[in-house]
């Protein structure tokens, strides 16, 4: 985003270096990062996570990869809701895996029967959703969970936006649907998105099943790697005293989504409004940029959007005429932005 790191956490990391804490890291239990993420999510996301399971990440991709080298082989496929963050895509296509689209909408015995003859290994569930800004709720999550469960297959629940949610929105946590779910998911998030602070690279995750918990606590402690004493104090500082601050984002975030909104309608460029997140997913079917929206609009306008097709890459879904848009800006700059998008309508 386009806005700076939260006062507390620039005054933190300050206060760590100051002091000269930037040492091996020698905690007694629990993980202060760990302990944080675990008390975010029951105080604010209402989902309270069984003891033991947390560990840190570098990032959620980092955390894909371990599970899918752990519970898949070259061949097998991995679902998801497309389209989808082309990171994840690109990394089950390079890995040798086969993306399955996940549809909006699907039953459990849709999904059952898509993902038997898919040989469907690992589910990934992307929530609050990275392009479409999403939220899904707890009747819209149990017909994946119900389709896992009757497979026995682990689900990755990606909840790195959850905390910039709009018009008074709660995200539901996928572990949250029940003690049977929790105990076949793997929960990771981050302070990265909300609090601008992905340069720094510290994710954490909840281990729910033991059959991924097990094999990673019987690896080599840094066969892994770790994050950094000063990545850690970034994020404890955020989750624990940076929501002032949040609140303010928000509120800004949720005017740039009213702006989009307005301004694709009077433009004829199709939109779903952001429940979350500070990302608009664009349709620009029926203007002139139809062919190529990114390409386009960067040549023409001078404004950089994330092609289209890169979010359904390795599918056979089309994505050709649309591109998405970071509003992470402030207000005024968003205005230079749309202004610049429609000059080259």
């Amino acid at each position: 985003m386009d806005v700076a790191v939260p006062e507390v956490v620039t005054r933190r990391v300050h206060e760590q270096l100051a002091r000269g804490d930037v040492g091996y890291p020698d905690f007694e239990a629990p993980d202060p990062l760990v302990a944080a993420f675990e008390t975010r999510m029951a105080e604010r996301h209402g989902w309270t996570p069984a003891g033991g399971g947390g560990r840190l990440f570098t990032d959620v991709i980092q955390a894909f990869q371990v599970l899918t080298d752990l519970l898949t082989e070259p061949g097998d496929g991995i679902a998801l809701h497309v389209p989808a963050y082309p990171v994840f895509l690109e990394s089950v296509h390079d890995t040798g895996r086969r993306v399955v689209p996940i549809p909006f909408g699907a039953t459990a015995d849709e999904l059952v029967e898509t993902w038997q003859r898919e040989r469907v290994r690992l589910v990934v569930v992307v929530n609050p959703h990275n392009p479409l800004g999403r939220m899904l709720d707890a009747d819209e999550l149990r017909p994946v969970a119900d389709a896992a469960a009757e497979l026995d297959l682990v689900v990755l629940a990606d909840e790195i936006h959850a905390d910039l949610a709009f018009d008074g929105r709660r995200h539901v946590p996928f572990a949250s649907l029940g003690t049977d779910v929790e105990d076949r998911t793997v929960t990771v998030t981050s302070a990265s998105k909300a609090f601008n602070l992905a340069g720094l690279h510290c994710a954490v995750a909840h281990l729910g099943p033991a059959r991924v918990r097990e094999p990673l606590a019987a690896l080599p402690f840094a066969y892994l790697g770790g994050v950094s004493t000063l990545s850690r104090a970034a994020a404890v500082a955020a989750w624990t005293e940076g929501d002032p601050w949040l609140a303010g984002l928000v509120e800004v975030l949720q005017r740039n989504r009213d702006t989009i909104t307005a301004w694709a309608g009077e433009v004829g460029v199709g939109v779903v409004p952001a429940e979350a997140t500070y990302l608009a997913w664009l349709d620009f079917a029926g203007t002139s940029v139809a062919a190529d929206p990114a390409g386009a609009i960067l040549e023409r306008g001078r404004v950089r959007l994330s092609a289209g097709p890169d979010f359904t890459a390795h599918t056979p879904l089309d994505s050709s005429t649309y591109a998405r848009l970071n509003f992470g800006t402030s207000p005024e700059r968003l205005a230079q932005v749309l202004e610049r998008i429609s000059s080259t309508l």
